[in-house]
């Protein structure tokens, strides 16, 4: 349970919202509103923050927040991630991550976006990244490490099973629900070794959201904090977003059965369809 994971031990919080890397911090040249809605987020009490090379100008946006504020550093948890595949590749990304966001250390270093099994192979392989992380998270560059992925739960499952991550990060929605892998393989898997669960695509990147149906941003967070993970992250364009997911991860009240029953009903014969993310079904 959430408790005893290895990711509750990094961050030593029980904070249950963490600020996702997509919103106004996937893009460029939008430095003001970027800083904005991260100065939102900080002052409303967001402390993990999550980031990746791939996400345009996201890390650059943090190393000028940190810039500007360098004693709101202590008690935050600094994430990000690596999409190569060599322990060079990553290596390299690991070194870049760390300039742009001025930081020392991350608290977690995440293999990004694990597809298929020739992701797998190579990840493993003699000069995969996989080494590269455990030795970052041995020589205290990286506090810890952890596995992303949304395209095919067999390929996160086989990470959680035979990797040494202390996290996974992957899709936690009603439409999950329906499809099945996510929530009820790999989660109980990553449970069973004392993984942390984070959950992303909680809104559908905003397209799960319908408010005549009853899928608010609130419903659909409080549907994904009520399963068995850590924490969830989410994206945010403006500073009232950031305020308002603070709130939410605040004050939310866990979801009953009903309700969540009656969620994955109304999605279930599009279910399909709305898992954009997915390459295998």
């Amino acid at each position: 349970m959430a408790g005893n994971s290895r990711l509750l031990k990094l961050t030593g919080s029980r904070e249950r919202i963490g600020l996702g890397g997509e919103g106004v911090l996937r893009t460029e040249g939008r430095r003001q509103e970027a800083l904005a809605m991260l100065t939102a987020a900080y002052e409303a009490g967001i402390r993990y923050y999550d980031s990746a090379p791939a996400y345009a100008g996201s890390e650059r946006y943090y190393g000028l927040f940190w810039v500007q504020h360098p004693e709101r550093k202590d008690g935050t948890f600094q994430t990000s991630k690596s999409g190569q595949r060599s322990a060079d590749g990553a290596l390299e990304d690991l070194s870049n991550t760390l300039t742009r966001m001025g930081r020392d250390y991350l608290g977690l270093w995440q293999i990004h976006d694990v597809r298929d099994a020739a992701d797998i192979r190579e990840i493993e392989g003699p000069k995969g990244a996989l080494r590269a992380f455990y030795d970052a998270r041995e020589t205290g560059t990286v506090r810890g490490i952890g596995v992303t992925g949304h395209h095919d739960p067999a390929v996160l499952l086989h990470a959680v099973t035979h990797w040494d991550v202390d996290s996974v990060l992957l899709p936690v929605n009603p439409v999950e629900a329906v499809i099945g892998g996510f929530l009820d393989q790999v989660i109980p898997a990553a449970r069973e070794r004392g993984i942390g669960v984070i959950g992303m695509k909680t809104l559908g990147a905003g397209t799960y959201i319908h408010h005549e149906s009853g899928f608010s941003p609130e419903t659909l967070i409080r549907f994904a904090l009520s399963q068995d993970l850590d924490l969830v992250i989410v994206g945010c364009s403006t500073a009232d977003e950031a305020r308002f997911l603070a709130r939410i991860g605040q004050e939310h009240t866990t979801m009953s059965d009903e309700e969540q029953v009656q969620l994955i009903d109304t999605v279930r014969p599009y279910a399909h369809r709305l898992a954009y993310y997915r390459g295998v079904i």
